[in-house]
């Protein structure tokens, strides 16, 4: 069994490093707001989730897709409505809403 918090360690950095940028700042954003307050089941969960490819996991959040199974959890549901904080400088995910 591994150890949650060398777990923590690779879903920070595999959430963070996904090759778009736009994956790293969602994923990255929302596993570091929330990654210490899942316990191991939802820790299994984000690290399925993290697992899928960045157009799908896209094609999900932004609704461009509504065929698209992702495993229905508490980690997927926080996701989906997450919103990235914005500071008011440049870059950013800009959606059309």
């Amino acid at each position: 069994m591994i150890n949650n918090e060398i777990l923590k360690k690779q879903i920070l950095y595999r959430s963070t490093h996904r090759g778009t940028k736009e994956m790293d700042l969602l994923l990255g954003s929302f596993v570091k707001q929330y990654i210490n307050k899942f316990n191991s089941t939802d820790l299994k969960d984000l690290e399925r989730l993290i697992l899928i490819e960045d157009e799908i996991i896209s094609k999900w959040y932004f609704n461009k897709e509504n065929n698209i199974a992702i495993l229905k959890s508490k980690v997927s549901k926080l996701l989906k409505s997450f919103k990235i904080q914005s500071n008011g400088g440049e870059g950013g995910i800009r959606t059309h809403e």
